[in-house]
């Protein structure tokens, strides 16, 4: 993505540890939380990729319609599991917003705006759902009151607290990316 090079770097590193920590998710003993995490590794890490500062390596746009093609498929695999439940859609709203991103970086690399004045519909509509997102996942973190079990009751790939943290850091960085555009 372009922008300042210090504050990409920043996203680079959180995705990258969000995606490794979520590839470490995989080996929960829970099927939907590694199935989940198998997911979450593959944003991580795709938006690490993204955020790498273009002063440092501007990708060529090969690379972008890459992207779009491994988000577009993850979009085709987070549509065919939200058939389960709708809390399977965030995947694909994720997954089409990098998909979003990187047709915006093939077509217009180098530029920080679609051009024109404003913020683009779609820009717009994508802020203001992982704004809502990041808002909603931060005040799932703050403590309730009530604890269930006790250290060591659950297995550290299977901390609710710390699965939602890594959505958190994944939605912030999303926001981030986005504003870049």
């Amino acid at each position: 993505m372009h922008g300042p090079a210090s504050p990409g770097w920043l996203l680079v590193t959180l995705c990258a540890a969000t995606g490794a920590y979520c590839l470490l998710r995989m080996r929960s003993s829970v099927e939907e939380q590694r199935r989940a995490a198998g997911g979450e590794a593959l944003m991580g890490f795709g938006m690490a990729a993204m955020a790498v500062p273009a002063t440092v390596a501007a990708p060529p746009r090969w690379a972008w319609l890459a992207y779009a093609a491994v988000f577009g498929a993850a979009a085709v695999r987070a549509l065919w599991v939200a058939r389960t439940g709708p809390h399977h859609l965030h995947h694909l709203v994720g997954a089409c917003a990098m998909v979003y991103m990187a047709g915006v970086m093939a077509t217009a690399p180098g530029r920080h705006t679609h051009g024109g004045s404003g913020v683009p519909l779609l820009t717009g509509v994508l802020l203001l759902y992982f704004t809502g997102y990041v808002l909603r996942s931060g005040l799932r973190l703050l403590p309730t009151g009530s604890v269930v079990g006790g250290p060591g009751t659950v297995g550290w790939a299977d901390r609710p607290e710390l699965s939602q943290a890594c959505r958190l850091s994944m939605g912030i960085a999303m926001l981030a990316m986005l504003v870049t555009l």
